[in-house]
């Protein structure tokens, strides 16, 4: 099999040839891959076989100053797509930033009348064109769609009057929601029109020890509007898998978020939750992504604790596949190379013990 078409097959627990992998090195750590290796193609080295991309988007608005009618911005501000405002922390946040929230204490026409971000005209054969080079050399192409419904809202309106919008059935929420849903299925629709592999939403909906928002109000507000992302990425194309993101504690959602159509659930953070439980109960009807903690194991625990780690996430998933085993976040710059290889070493050691 092609590393395509093997990742495919594990993702739909029919068995694998090789044990899939997935990294993300944030910035300091592709400088170290570069010093070790000459070269900065950390993906060819830990055999991924899979590639994520990104659309591209247009920004509708002129001057992302001007979107902030009731703040003033720090001048080291940067604009997203969405006009969303990024300002730097102190040295130690790495590339974590403050947000600025453009709709935050917004009215009801404002929202409507917000110069929210469109796929451009033409960019269905970019990507293609993306998707089929990634296909050429025998690789799935993984679609980054996250920041689905949920975050891109929150990001915008700020959570706290986003969470009061929702609470009230405010219009408001209703109105902003529906944009921004309407620009997630424009997305997914290009993506799934283009054939890619994977369709890789998601929305952080927990916390460290707990939900971050009520089950019955996901429910009512953020659930159906997923499930018309997904529904019409299926629609276009039936074969593309659905892959959703989510850190922080949310077993609580998983049979919903099953129900609606995901098929890969990221990242299991160990910190939060029981892989084992989650796979227990769902193991048969949902595949999973990561697992190997970037908040404890990784930075802290030592390579032969990683080694263990990851040998048992690797038995427990057994021969069906339904695991793409690696870090559950961007590998920070505290993680040590050696836990990294220990990943490496471990995936080899349970393929060396099939044969």
């Amino acid at each position: 099999m092609t590393p395509r078409e093997n990742i495919l097959k594990a993702l739909r627990r029919e068995g694998f040839d090789t044990v899939p992998v997935d990294f993300v090195l944030c910035d300091s750590q592709i400088d170290e891959f570069k010093n070790r290796f000459g070269h900065s193609d950390y993906e060819t080295y830990f055999g991924m076989s899979h590639r994520p991309f990104e659309l591209n988007v247009q920004r509708n608005y002129t001057f992302g100053p001007d979107l902030f009618k009731r703040e003033t911005l720090p001048d080291s501000t940067v604009f997203d797509e969405y006009g969303i405002g990024h300002s730097k922390g102190s040295s130690a946040a790495f590339h974590m930033t403050r947000m600025h929230h453009p709709l935050k204490g917004a009215d009801l026409n404002e929202i409507l009348d917000y110069p929210y971000p469109t796929v451009p005209v033409g960019e269905l054969e970019n990507v293609k064109k993306i998707a089929n080079g990634f296909h050429s050399k025998g690789l799935a192409s993984l679609a980054f769609m996250q920041m689905t419904v949920f975050e891109a809202s929150w990001y915008l309106r700020s959570m706290e009057e986003l969470m009061i919008d929702m609470m009230m059935q405010d219009e408001k929420a209703t109105a902003l929601l529906d944009m921004i849903t309407e620009f997630a299925i424009s997305k997914a629709v290009t993506y799934a029109k283009a054939g890619v592999d994977i369709l890789s939403l998601g929305d952080d909906i927990g916390a460290q020890t707990s939900i971050l928002i009520d089950v019955e109000l996901w429910e009512i507000w953020l659930k159906p509007r997923l499930a018309k992302v997904i529904a019409a990425a299926k629609q276009v194309n039936p074969n593309i898998i659905i892959f959703y993101h989510s850190c922080g504690h949310i077993t609580p959602f998983i049979e919903q978020l099953i129900e609606i159509g995901v098929e890969v659930l990221n990242p299991i953070q160990p910190e939060c939750m029981s892989f084992d439980e989650v796979h227990d109960k769902y193991g048969k009807r949902l595949s999973f992504w990561g697992t190997l903690g970037t908040q404890e194991l990784l930075p802290f625990g030592t390579k032969e604790e990683v080694y263990k780690t990851t040998l048992s996430r690797l038995n427990k998933m057994g021969e069906q596949g339904g695991l793409v085993i690696g870090p559950t976040h961007m590998v920070e710059p505290e993680v040590p190379w050696e836990n990294l290889t220990a990943i490496i070493e471990g995936v080899k050691t349970f393929e060396q013990n099939r044969r």
